[in-house]
């Protein structure tokens, strides 16, 4: 079982910054890829981010070169730089896991329990 604890999470002006991180509590969980989806109210959940555990990484076109997403040590942290902030970016955002046990990658998805993001005009 794999717990995702968020922080980072608060209310700034538009072209302000804010760094939103995730770490995950189970060190025998082989991460495959972390990332960060958002959901404003009345929209459905989408990406914003994600790593690889190769390092590799893509973004949602609307936060291209204003956000970076990277791995903490060991790979049971990331975080993600938000630079340039718009209104447009306000919403929940949420932690996602992906990985497995005993020596797999694959086969189990976690998410964490949100943390608001709200910009302000």
């Amino acid at each position: 079982q794999v717990q995702l604890v968020e922080s980072g999470g608060g209310l700034v002006q538009a072209g302000g910054s804010l760094r939103l991180s995730c770490a995950a509590s189970d060190n025998d969980f082989s991460t495959l890829v972390m990332g960060w989806y958002r959901q404003a109210p009345g929209k459905q959940r989408e990406l914003v981010a994600d790593i690889h555990h190769s390092g590799g990484t893509n973004y949602a076109d609307s936060v291209k070169g204003r956000f970076t997403i990277s791995w903490g040590n060991f790979k049971n942290t990331m975080y993600l730089e938000m630079n340039n902030l718009k209104s447009e970016d306000t919403a929940v955002y949420y932690c996602k896991a992906e990985g497995g046990y005993g020596g797999s990658y694959f086969g189990y998805d976690y998410w964490g329990q949100g943390t608001q993001v709200t910009v302000s005009s």
